[in-house]
């Protein structure tokens, strides 16, 4: 099922959205003494993220990653991890970091190397996607080279490493599985174009056509929150 919850403008989606995570996150840290959170990357998440910071929250039992990784060190401007450093942890929060770059080898050579130092944070407690007009979300592109093994749900996979349709860089990604199987699953969207975009999305039955639509469905408890 995937609820719909709709506010009033972007900081009212910031502060919302960031309560609700926090509020998952602290049943994971009461239940089990950790949590994993995976974010994503782009320009739309960074509000939603210093908001996060500001709740009160045990960091330091908390691990973060992103949701997938454009192939370009920490300090690249199109780095996923340098905007969630930028947003999250230059506002306050401490996390333990799980970061994707590997220095000096291939997406496809680091994609196992990756996969293993995630094993032991896994499956995630909570998973915050993006989504483009396109229907992608994290690297699952439509069209992308590897999408069909990375949106496999039997798959045991944690990692793909994929090459996006007029993407300047390769990229790697969690997995549909791993992805859908988080105990919250939430999309973040705004404008009424992604909006559409997520509804046609959740009816189209082809996972190569819509990612996004795919990973929502199999999701045991998922929601998409939209501002304006």
């Amino acid at each position: 099922m995937n609820e719909f919850v709709e506010y009033a403008d972007g900081g009212a989606l910031a502060t919302g959205l960031a309560a609700a995570v926090a509020s998952d996150l602290r049943s994971a840290l009461a239940a089990k003494g950790g949590a994993t959170l995976a974010v994503p990357g782009g320009s739309t998440p960074g509000p939603f993220l210093t908001a996060l910071a500001a709740e009160e929250l045990d960091w330091s039992k908390i691990a973060v990653c992103p949701t997938d990784e454009r192939w370009a060190p920490p300090d690249h401007e199109r780095s996923n991890e340098r905007m969630i450093r930028a947003t999250l942890m230059d506002a306050g929060a401490t996390p333990v970091f799980l970061p994707f770059w590997r220095e000096g080898i291939a997406p496809a050579e680091a994609a196992p190397l990756v996969a293993e130092a995630f094993a032991p944070h896994l499956p995630l407690d909570v998973c915050v996607m993006g989504m483009g007009a396109d229907m992608h979300c994290a690297s699952l592109f439509p069209g992308g080279d590897g999408l069909a093994e990375a949106m496999d749900a039997r798959s045991n996979a944690v990692i793909a490493p994929l090459t996006a349709p007029g993407a300047p860089e390769p990229r790697i990604t969690l997995t549909a599985a791993r992805l859908a199987e988080a105990g919250r699953v939430y999309l973040l969207i705004t404008g009424a174009e992604k909006r559409n975009a997520m509804l046609t999305a959740y009816v189209e039955s082809n996972p190569l056509i819509a990612p996004v639509g795919a990973i929502l469905r199999r999701a045991a408890h998922a929601e998409t929150h939209w501002s304006p």
